[in-house]
């Protein structure tokens, strides 16, 4: 039997069976909401039906697994239709528990694994609703030089503004790396920068009820006494919040510099003035009860350094250019090999549309990179694959002469391959090339980044 999404206290106060819809429907402004209590109702906005309904369609389209009480978005959908009105009520009077979050774990391209905690469907909702009412009242008052998770402000926007600035002349850069940043926030530090936002004391109750929200891992709910967690819709704004003093901190001192997240580069122009930056960038995270990972840290050129997947790089003339970082790279050629590798059993039709869910998305967010001819590689890279792939799937000799012929190769060719059935990579650079040109990947709807 599934637990309940977001436990009401004893106060809540059952109201019985409500209709389907329940969620739909405007309902009576409860006492809550009218009565004075020193706040902006910041609540009661968030609650309003047509923020609910915008926030439910919100976090259907986002999609994402179940969190600890094992309901699915469309279970989830099955629970609220009866149980919306007593759970928006226990939110309304205060009473209104959130569950603990299940924690996963994500293997990281580099090693390693980013810890995520998944909130119950119920719980996104929730702070779905609040995030929709809080951020364009905090957004506006945050640094024009953070650009992480903030609404009509992209990853590309901030490397080009990284570009601009070492373009300028400022040729070497302070790259801070936070360690563990959102599993070592600090609630109270938080809260307090919070507060001075938000007046909503109902509203900074239920964040607070968030924070300390346990974590299930393997079927064991323990307390968390920092952190915020990733997965759930608040959190990027939170860490925001916080981050935000350093950001003042660093337009005071007239120090040109791009965060994104956690992820903060400034730029200078010597190493000396570099160091002294970071220096007062190591305080100012102290003061937030922040840790530098000081192996991860660094004064460096800002040529070659990655930053959100791209590295800049001097071109001839002196100019500064963008390209994808060799991570990156590494990164993107490592799923290529997993989608196309030659045991998998699959056709060629059958990896093109797997490439089609992949390659587009990459292209679009590495277009900013300036370097045509490292792209067209990749292009003549993966057609390389596809052909080894498409000779190890004819396998015998005889069926390799016939499926060549069959696509216009000639009898030499075709012979020559044949004969040398087994060797799929040395021969899918032969005359293959000529059978299988670039036209026939396109046909398949093979995507290019060239």
């Amino acid at each position: 039997m599934h637990q309940k999404p977001g436990q009401p206290g004893r106060n809540a106060g059952g109201r019985g069976e409500a209709r389907p819809e329940a969620m739909r429907d405007e309902a009576r402004p409860a006492r809550h909401e009218t009565e004075g209590s020193g706040r902006d109702d910041l609540l009661a906005q968030a609650l309003a039906r047509e923020n609910m309904v915008l926030a439910w369609k919100r976090v259907k389209a986002n999609r994402g697994s179940a969190g600890v009480d094992g309901l699915s978005i469309a279970e989830t959908a099955a629970y609220l239709k009866t149980h919306w009105p007593r759970l928006r009520e226990a939110l309304l009077d205060g009473s209104y528990r959130p569950q603990a979050v299940r924690r996963v774990q994500i293997p990281k391209p580099g090693g390693g694994v980013r810890e995520l905690g998944i909130p119950t469907v119920t719980d996104r909702l929730i702070q779905q609703a609040l995030l929709q009412v809080l951020q364009p009242k905090i957004d506006p008052t945050f640094s024009e030089h953070s650009y992480g998770f903030r609404p009509y402000r992209r990853a590309h926007d901030a490397v080009l503004m990284a570009q601009r600035y070492v373009q300028d002349g400022y040729r070497m850069v302070v790259d801070v790396d936070l360690e563990k940043f959102f599993d070592r926030v600090n609630h109270d530090i938080l809260m307090d920068r919070l507060s001075r936002r938000v007046s909503d004391r109902a509203v900074l109750r239920l964040i607070r009820r968030y924070l300390v929200a346990g974590i299930m891992d393997g079927g064991v709910v323990t307390q968390r006494y920092e952190g915020t967690p990733q997965g759930g819709p608040l959190s990027p704004l939170l860490a925001n919040v916080l981050l935000d003093e350093v950001d003042r901190e660093l337009e005071k001192r007239g120090h040109r510099f791009v965060r994104y997240a956690d992820d903060c580069n400034v730029y200078v122009r010597s190493r000396r003035a570099g160091e002294r930056v970071l220096d007062g960038l190591r305080r100012l995270y102290d003061r937030l009860h922040l840790k530098v990972n000081e192996a991860k840290t660094a004064v460096a050129q800002a040529t070659g350094r990655k930053f959100l997947g791209y590295e800049l790089w001097r071109s001839a003339g002196d100019r500064i250019k963008c390209a994808v970082a060799r991570k990156a790279l590494e990164t993107f050629k490592q799923r290529i090999r997993e989608m196309t590798r030659r045991s998998g059993g699959r056709s060629l039709p059958e990896v093109a549309e797997r490439l089609r869910t992949y390659m587009p998305g990459w292209k679009t967010y590495f277009q900013l990179a300036q370097t045509p001819k490292v792209f067209r590689e990749l292009d003549e890279w993966l057609r390389h694959r596809l052909r080894a792939l498409q000779l190890k799937h004819w396998r015998r000799g005889t069926t390799m002469y016939r499926e060549l012929l069959a696509l216009g190769a000639s009898k030499t060719d075709a012979q020559r391959i044949a004969a040398n059935s087994r060797r799929w990579w040395h021969n899918s650079r032969l005359a293959l090339n000529r059978v299988m040109p670039i036209a026939y990947f396109d046909r398949l709807g093979v995507p290019r980044l060239s």
